[in-house]
């Protein structure tokens, strides 16, 4: 069994990702034990499909993955993201979530680890991921899915201050 661990963001405010690969479905935890959320992915034939979170507070994973890239809705039709990626050897670059509203992906495979950025250099997100023979492809979409919630609690953390002030 191969083994997904690392973290999105800083030592301060990331979330540390870690999932276990079996060759066909990937399951874990991005987050901690309190906050975060379930991992639950199943790749077969190129298609992915899956949820992170609970049945209420989480979003529904659909799409492609393939050597080539990834092709993945995160969430339904009228509330969600696109993720848009191509694999390029040992590079991983694209876009979540849309031409303007959206994030650039830039990981890089180094041997056994997956690094690069989700965002740009003020807003975005460092990814520092352990690959443990996960594949690049699926490696690079657990990423974007912990960018995902890590920006959601943000964002529902930011908006409840501003609302009780």
């Amino acid at each position: 069994m191969a083994e997904l661990h690392g973290r999105i963001g800083g030592l301060r405010l990331g979330y540390d990702l870690h999932a276990e690969w079996d060759g066909g479905r990937l399951n874990g935890r991005i987050g901690g034990t309190f906050q975060g959320k379930d991992i639950a992915l199943t790749l077969h034939g190129g298609e992915v499909d899956g949820r992170v979170g609970g049945s209420f507070a989480g979003f529904d994973v659909d799409g492609d993955v393939t050597a080539q890239g990834v092709r993945v809705r995160l969430g339904g039709r009228v509330n969600g993201d696109d993720v848009h990626l191509t694999v390029d050897g040992d590079r991983v670059t694209g876009r979540f979530s849309g031409r303007i509203s959206g994030k650039d992906v830039e990981l890089r495979r180094s041997g056994d680890r997956l690094e690069g950025r989700v965002g740009g250099a003020v807003d975005g997100k460092d990814v520092g991921l352990d690959l443990g023979g996960v594949p690049l492809a699926l490696a690079a979409l657990a990423a974007v899915c912990a960018y995902k919630v890590l920006e959601d609690e943000q964002n529902a953390a930011s908006a409840s201050v501003h609302s009780s002030s």
